[in-house]
């Protein structure tokens, strides 16, 4: 089996042939006039009117057989098969076909037909060289069979699929529609919260002081300014100062950075969605956000009933709503009003997770919740009426001692929302924030 190194060298050495032919390895442009899903599409049409049609792609299989020959070439739309014979080809276009490898990028030019086994495809009348891979792909056997494609030697290292997503959307087409969907999310929802009055705004990355979350952040440093700056680990507090300058209503979708761990859930760059509403209350944002949700679902999947990771979930509004006190007597059996501090301890101990010596009352709730509850709620769920301890920018409840009018929105076991009715007591709010810096205090900061 040839090595790396010894494949690169051999398309490099088909590069220098290319070039003594006359060729350009890597020309400047080619123009087509349909993309493969237009002539899947519009198959009896083109086949009918016996009009050539132009298309380019990478080559992703070759099959030779003498003076004719197979392959599949995939565009930005899906992928399509072509056919090869000598002579329906100029004999330099024909040996440029020869010299090709899976990855390389193609223009063709020919009449679209069916093949014994009803295959749509293309026979190639005219081959333009568009650039040349030097390094293999990763490549993916399979085959049609019963009219499905089956799929062999699978790429599916979950590391290397995430590092190099390039590779990832090559040879697994199907995940180029995750990257479609998640674009529709993000244009729908922008459309939506305009519809409703927002104003969509940009606020620094850089940041000299950090705030928002609770969160560690990047710290780098200005030249020019001399001084430390930090990466935005949330757009929160420049959001309300435009909600102070008189913008009673502003989102923004931005890139926020946290300097913690990794892991398939949680990346140090992440996209994130904040709204501002001034005169509104936690209720006013629940609603709202199972409206936006749901509407996003039809709008982009066609449907408010979905299926992720095996689940089914309906997305339709209302959605349940409890306190976190409720869920964790509800899902875990647990009733932590009815506990003292100490018999709190004695549960988290036993869930195996070791107890911090500054851990309030309020730390080991939440323990329980994470550990318990938190991956058991599949279908939309908000919960509410947080411990005051570990809310420190939320109002305090209405009605209720010892909590406040913050929920988390979970869905299939995972937090997609935090928000509450915002602390807008300034004497209230500077005690919270000064003891929210006492508990993070970092020399590396």
């Amino acid at each position: 089996m040839e090595t790396g190194e010894e494949i690169r060298q051999i398309r490099l050495d088909k590069i220098e042939k290319l070039k003594e032919m006359g060729i350009n390895p890597y020309p400047y442009g080619y123009e087509r006039t349909h993309y493969s899903n237009e002539i899947l599409k519009d198959f009896e049409t083109l086949s009918e009117s016996k009009k050539d049609v132009s298309l380019a792609g990478r080559i992703m299989s070759i099959r030779g057989h003498g003076k004719t020959g197979f392959g599949h070439i995939v565009d930005d739309k899906g992928r399509l098969q072509i056919y090869v014979r000598k002579d329906q080809l100029s004999e330099k276009d024909f040996a440029v076909f020869k010299l090709l490898d899976i990855g390389d990028f193609i223009g063709i030019t020919g009449e679209v037909f069916k093949t014994r086994t009803e295959e749509i495809t293309v026979i190639v009348k005219g081959l333009t060289f568009l650039s040349k891979a030097i390094r293999p792909l990763p490549i993916v056997k399979e085959k049609e069979q019963n009219g499905d494609r089956q799929v062999f030697d699978q790429f599916a290292d979950v590391e290397q699929r995430y590092r190099q997503r390039y590779l990832d959307l090559l040879v697994n087409p199907d995940v180029k529609g995750i990257f479609v969907k998640r674009s529709k999310i993000i244009s729908y929802i922008r459309s939506y919260l305009e519809g409703m009055g927002f104003l969509e705004v940009e606020t620094p990355a850089l940041q000299p002081i950090y705030g928002g979350a609770f969160a560690r952040p990047f710290v780098t440093h200005h030249n020019a300014l001399n001084m430390k700056l930090y990466m935005r680990i949330a757009d929160e507090l420049y959001l309300k100062r435009l909600i102070i300058g008189g913008i009673d209503k502003v989102f923004e979708i931005c890139k926020d950075f946290r300097n913690e761990g990794i892991d398939r859930f949680h990346n140090p760059e992440f996209t994130m969605l904040e709204f501002y509403a001034a005169f509104k209350d936690y209720n006013y944002l629940m609603d709202t956000i199972e409206d936006m949700i749901n509407k996003t679902a039809i709008e982009v999947c066609g449907t408010g009933r979905i299926t992720f990771q095996g689940n089914d979930i309906d997305l339709t509004p209302p959605w349940e709503r409890l306190t976190i006190v409720d869920s964790i007597k509800k899902y875990a059996g647990v009733d932590v009003e009815a506990l003292e501090t100490d018999e709190l301890k004695e549960v988290v101990e036993k869930m195996g997770v070791e107890v911090e010596k500054f851990w309030s009352r309020a730390n080991l709730i939440e323990q329980i919740f994470d550990e318990k509850v938190e991956k058991k709620l599949i279908n939309p769920v908000f919960i509410t009426d947080y411990p005051i301890e570990i809310s420190p920018l939320s109002k305090v409840h209405r009605e209720k001692k010892g909590v406040v009018e913050r929920f988390e929105l979970f869905i299939a076991g995972k937090e997609l929302a935090n928000a509450f009715s915002e602390l807008n007591d300034p004497v209230d709010q500077r005690q919270r924030l000064e003891k929210q810096t006492e508990l993070r205090q970092d020399p590396l900061l």
